[in-house]
């Protein structure tokens, strides 16, 4: 793989004086890293443009900077953008040493057909879509494939043990992680009662609470009176 060159030079408008750069086509960067004196740098807008379309975040480039005896190695970190115009604002570029080995993320890439996938109502689950990995910074891969062509059942599953690197990278993820899998879609159906169901349900509720109810008791009331005897005459 050819190696990505970039060409930068020392900057010393900084603020919001920056504005003035891009307006001249040049975008602010700034160069730092471990044990790294951090540098206020910029660089030719479209020229970087096209360095970030190659490199993403994963491949090593060469950056030359005005002055300097030999070229930084370095991975884009950051890029920033404004948000409305999509404008380029701002790169941070993190310089690494060839010889120390550099721990990064590194995207994942699903190439192969999934015989599974061919049921009725199934879709594919992506349970990680990156990998962390450590090795020299020359060895990163600006991503890695993965073959969905052992899923051929709803019982398969890629894990991230299943995916077989170079022995010089170490993977950092839990081997036991899923990574990718087929699934089946679960259709919840919701029953719609009919009109006349749900007005003769409501009916037999009414009725059968009624039913429950203790009955009403009688409030003690005056007691009626025996009609007198009539005594009678005396002879």
């Amino acid at each position: 793989m050819a190696v990505l060159k970039l060409k930068a030079a020392p900057r010393t408008i900084v603020g919001k004086k920056v504005r003035f750069l891009r307006r001249q086509e040049i975008t602010p960067t700034h160069l730092y890293g471990h044990d790294v004196e951090s540098l206020a740098l910029q660089c030719d807008t479209k020229e970087l443009q096209q360095i970030i379309a190659q490199a993403g975040r994963t491949r090593l480039i060469s950056v030359e900077i005005e002055k300097d005896k030999k070229p930084r190695s370095v991975f884009i970190r950051e890029v920033q953008r404004d948000a409305i115009t999509g404008q380029l604002l701002h790169v941070d570029f993190y310089e690494v040493k060839k010889e120390e080995k550099i721990t990064v993320d590194v995207p994942l890439a699903f190439v192969g057909e999934a015989l599974a996938l061919k049921g009725k109502g199934r879709i594919l689950i992506h349970g990680i879509t990156s990998l962390t990995i450590e090795c020299l910074p020359e060895l990163v891969p600006p991503q890695i494939e993965v073959d969905l062509s052992p899923l051929v059942d709803t019982e398969a599953m890629l894990l991230v043990k299943h995916i077989k690197l170079s022995p010089e990278i170490i993977v950092r993820n839990d081997p036991e992680q899923l990574v990718a899998k087929v699934s089946e879609v679960v259709v919840k159906e919701e029953v719609v009662a009919a009109p006349e169901v749900a007005v003769a349900a409501e009916a037999k509720v009414e009725a059968e609470a009624k039913a429950e109810a203790p009955a009403e008791e009688k409030k003690p009331g005056k007691a009626a009176e025996k009609p007198s005897e009539k005594t009678p005459p005396k002879p």
